[in-house]
């Protein structure tokens, strides 16, 4: 992402109790109506998925969900912590109140508009 003011992330992990939380990784993507966010999160189902926005913060936080067979248990796993938190702020460019989410094979991606008077229109010219 190219240093537009729109959005910044945060870097750190947070803790909550004793398990850590990932900062899953994301991808951001601006264009002349908005800002794509596409945010990796693996074993997440959409109901153990919650997306706020409080004033001028975005909150994505997200638990995994992996499925044991019966009788059986993991052995070995890379990642210990299945729980997943990031933050962004937004600009005040960006209609916070029409942010659109989609979640498809581990993917969130989310559609933040620019406030309809920022985006570009083009001007119909009459015939005098």
């Amino acid at each position: 992402m190219t240093d537009t003011n729109a959005m910044k992330g945060s870097e750190s992990a947070a803790k909550e109790g004793d398990e850590a939380t990932l900062l899953p990784p994301v991808d951001i993507y601006e264009s002349s109506t908005g800002i794509t966010i596409k945010a990796d999160l693996p074993g997440v189902s959409r109901d153990r998925l919650t997306i706020q926005v409080d004033r001028d913060t975005l909150t994505i936080e997200a638990e995994a969900a992996i499925e044991m067979p019966d009788g059986m248990q993991a052995l070995y796993a890379d990642l210990r912590s299945t729980r997943f938190r990031r933050s962004f702020t937004l600009s005040n460019e960006l209609a916070a109140d029409k942010i659109t989410a989609e979640m498809k094979d581990g993917v969130l991606t989310l559609q933040v508009p620019k406030r309809g008077e920022l985006q570009p229109r083009k001007i119909e010219v009459s015939a005098g």
